[in-house]
C-alpha cells in the first residue's frame, strides 16, 4: 500500500505507523482531522511530501465530517481545520502548500453550488496531490539517474523512500530508480540520530529493494568522504529558500560541509511544491525544535545514554548553505546556480 491513502468504503484516512518500523508494519486509520493533526506531529507520517498529502486528506476529513449546510459555513470551518493541521509540523512547506490549494478550491467554488458537491470536490483535490506526488517523485527519479555510476558508493541522510513520500520517493527514488535500471552501487545509510530514521526506515526500504548498503553512525559520514570511498551525497529537503538555502534533517549541513571540503557533489531531490520562493533565505525558515525526551530516551544495551536530571537541545533541522549544494533534481529537471534565478524558472507557473 502507499505511505498515505484513502480509506473508500470507510471515508478515513490510512497511514503506515512509520515509528513502529522496521520491527512491524502497522497501518492505522484517521477518523478525523484532528487525528490526523496530531499523527502528523507524532510523526506516524514524515517526510515533506507525505505530510502535504496527508493533510490533504485530513482536510477532506474535516469537509467530510462537516454538518455545514452552505459553502460559506464550510469554508469557515475548513480555514479553522487548515489552522489545526498547518501548527502540526512547521518547517515542511508542504504542508502549507497541500492546505493552500485544498483552501483554494473552497475559495473559488460559487456559493450557490450544492455543499456536498463541494465536498466531493475536497476529496477529489486530496486525491489529486497524492496522485500527482507519485508521478512526480517518478520524474525526478528519471532525471537523477544519470548522477549515479556503475561502482559508485553514496552517502544518504535521514530517510527520503516511498515512506517520506506517497509513494516511490525523492532522494531514496533516485537511488531505488538507478538500482531498477541495472546500476551496481553501494549505499552507506546515515543513522539520522535522535529518531533514526536512516537506520530504521531507509536501511527497511533498500533491504525491501535488494540495494546494496551499511548503516554508518551520523559522525562517521566524514571519515568515508575524506578517505575517497563515497562518490556523491544525496539527501532530500524539508524546506528550500528562493536563493537555495535547504532545510532538512539535523545533520545535513555537517555532511554537506565534509562532502564540499573532499570535492564530493551533494544533490539535494526535492518537487517543486518544497521550494519556498516567497523566504529569500534559509535564515527566514522556522526550525522545529521537538522534545528532549527524543535525545533522553535513547538507551545503549537497554540502558538510557544520559544521567538522570539531564536536559537535552533537539533542534529537528538544520540549514544547509546554498554554496554547498551541487545541484537540485526537481520534477522540472536538474537545477544548477544560480540558484536564485534557476530555481524560480523550476518552480514558474506551479505556484501561487
Amino acid at each position: 500500500m502507499r505511505t498515505v491513502e484513502w480509506d473508500n468504503e470507510r471515508d478515513r484516512v490510512l497511514l503506515i505507523d512509520q515509528r513502529l518500523l522496521p520491527g512491524e508494519v502497522m497501518v492505522r486509520s484517521y477518523d478525523s482531522y484532528q487525528d490526523v493533526a496530531l499523527a502528523i506531529t507524532d510523526m506516524v507520517v514524515r517526510g515533506a511530501p507525505a505530510i502535504g498529502a496527508t493533510a490533504a486528506f485530513g482536510l477532506a476529513l474535516a469537509a467530510l465530517r462537516s454538518s455545514a449546510q452552505t459553502v460559506q459555513a464550510l469554508r469557515e470551518e475548513l480555514k479553522r481545520a487548515a489552522d489545526a493541521l498547518m501548527s502540526s509540523r512547521p518547517t515542511a512547506v508542504n504542508l502549507k502548500w497541500a492546505l493552500n490549494r485544498m483552501l483554494r478550491i473552497a475559495e473559488e467554488c460559487n456559493g450557490d453550488v450544492d455543499v456536498d458537491l463541494l465536498r466531493e470536490a475536497i476529496l477529489a483535490e486530496a486525491q489529486q496531490i497524492a496522485d500527482e506526488d507519485v508521478e512526480i517523485n517518478q520524474r525526478m527519479a528519471r532525471y537523477g539517474v544519470k548522477f549515479i555510476e556503475d561502482g559508485d558508493t553514496l552517502i544518504h541522510h535521514c530517510n527520503t523512500g516511498a515512506l517520506a513520500a506517497v509513494d516511490w520517493g525523492t532522494a531514496l527514488g533516485v537511488i531505488r530508480m538507478a538500482h531498477k535500471m541495472g546500476k551496481r552501487f553501494h549505499v552507506l545509510v546515515d543513522e539520522t540520530r535522535p529518531r533514526l530514521q536512516g537506520a530504521r526506515l531507509t536501511a527497511w526500504e533498500l533491504s525491501q529493494y535488494g540495494i546494496s548498503y551499511d548503516v554508518i553512525s551520523d559522525n562517521s559520514a566524514g571519515y568515508f568522504l575524506q578517505t575517497g570511498i563515497v562518490q556523491k551525497v544525496f539527501f532530500g529537503a524539508d524546506r528550500v529558500a528562493a536563493n537555495g538555502d535547504v532545510a532538512n534533517k539535523i545533520g545535513t549541513y555537517m555532511l554537506s560541509i565534509a562532502a564540499v571540503d573532499n570535492l564530493v557533489p551533494v544533490y539535494c531531490v526535492v518537487p517543486t511544491s518544497t521550494i519556498d520562493l516567497k523566504l529569500t533565505g534559509g535564515d527566514q525558515i522556522p526550525i522545529e525544535e521537538r522534545p528532549q525526551e527524543e535525545v533522553l530516551e535513547l538507551k545503549f544495551y537497554d540502558r538510557k545514554t544520559t544521567p538522570p536530571g539531564a536536559t537535552a537541545r533537539n533542534p529537528a533541522f538544520d540549514i544547509t548553505p546554498h554554496r554547498l549544494i551541487t545541484a537540485f533534481i526537481t520534477e522540472n529537471g536538474v537545477v544548477y546556480p544560480p540558484f536564485e534565478r534557476n530555481l524560480a524558472n523550476a518552480v514558474k507557473d506551479l505556484r501561487e
